[in-house]
């Protein structure tokens, strides 16, 4: 089996078809996989240090304004056309898999015209421009969401899959985990992460939080700031004593490598409501207090955790509404409702598909 996986500039295009690439040499150590994506994007450095080829095009987003820099995308996206279509003719993939974004849609035209079999996947409840536009003519569509089926107008090429992702931590025990978190085992565990880059208005309620919670001994927390906020936050921190309150059972770090591990161990998270987050916590049936991002495009954070809202798997709160005190109210709520918890927990294991890679697979084969 030869694969092109192609998608990126965010990492939650790559992660996906990372996850994908790795269960397929599982499944089929002989498959060859060929990563396709753009120059300058997160994939140059993500891709090749997980130990698979990649190929990347001079392939821009269009920009939100009439300017010369759409001129030169117009003639960038030409160029990448042409390199996309040597790429096929080269490589003759039996399968084109797209996980979205600008990156990925000179290659899917390339396959589409020289009719090779295309999967494209969508992680986000609302899809992409990409995703949607090609969407009529692909092979099959993988959602992540059964809600996304109405803004597609073809519904016959649609499967809910599941995000690949989801497939790389739903097999982690929540004991295991914390031993080599070196958390305790029974003490109820509290995540808080705002995305690798962190988020402003979530540390700055974050620590308003930890200072009002510090009498509480019944919860011990591992919160990431993301680096470009971690010293400032470890110096207040220290300034208000809190590390020395808290001792042991609050862990501050700046990024975490194995982020699936600390989902594993949590029995609650503050989080945002990107893509791939929402899948891995669906696959693991964690319970969340979601902020969604209001800076991103279509609002689809707020989109994708009104969904699991909808679902009572988790509670959102906006941004505009998020302080340390409106996190304390919401934490102990929850902490102090082991039932609501157990609910929560499963209903999130309803909306997640841990075999989400296995699912994908499967679509190859028919």
């Amino acid at each position: 089996m030869r694969v092109i996986l192609t998608g990126g500039g965010t990492g939650g295009h790559i992660y996906p078809a990372l996850a994908l690439a790795r269960y397929l040499k599982k499944v089929n150590p002989g498959a060859e996989i060929l990563f396709v994506g753009a120059s300058g994007g997160m994939e140059e450095k993500i891709i090749p240090e997980s130990g698979f080829r990649l190929i990347t095009l001079p392939v821009r987003g269009l920009p939100r304004r009439l300017n010369l820099h759409l001129l030169k995308t117009f003639y960038m996206l030409g160029k990448s056309s042409t390199l996309a279509r040597e790429i096929i003719e080269e490589f003759r993939p039996d399968f084109v898999v797209g996980t979205g974004g600008y990156a990925a849609a000179p290659i899917i035209l390339a396959a589409l015209f020289q009719r090779k079999k295309v999967i494209i996947h969508e992680q986000n409840v609302i899809p992409g421009v990409t995703n949607r536009l090609v969407a009529p003519w692909v092979f099959k569509v993988c959602l992540s969401f059964e809600a996304s089926r109405k803004y597609f107008l073809k519904r016959s090429n649609l499967c809910v899959t599941g995000n690949p992702r989801a497939s790389e931590v739903g097999h982690l025990e929540k004991k295991t985990a914390r031993q080599i978190l070196n958390m305790d085992v029974n003490l109820p565990f509290l995540l808080a992460v705002g995305g690798s880059r962190g988020a402003a208005r979530l540390n700055q309620s974050m620590v308003e939080f930890l200072l009002r919670a510090s009498g509480n001994k019944n919860v011990q927390i591992l919160y990431i700031t993301g680096e470009i906020y971690y010293e400032e936050i470890m110096a207040r921190l220290k300034a208000s004593k809190i590390m020395e309150i808290y001792g042991g059972r609050l862990q501050v770090r700046p990024y975490q490598q194995e982020m699936s591990l600390a989902l594993a161990a949590a029995d609650l998270v503050i989080t945002r409501a990107g893509a791939t987050t929402l899948a891995e916590i669906t696959a693991l049936g964690i319970p969340a207090i979601i902020i969604p991002s209001p800076n991103v495009v279509h609002n689809h954070q707020m989109v994708n955790a009104r969904e699991l809202s909808r679902q009572e798997a988790a509670v959102v709160i906006e941004e505009e509404n998020l302080s340390g005190q409106a996190l304390q109210e919401e934490v102990y709520a929850l902490l102090q409702n082991p039932a609501r918890l157990v609910q929560m927990q499963e209903n999130c294991n309803k909306l997640g598909y841990p075999e989400a890679s296995g699912n994908i697979y499967k679509l190859m084969l028919l």
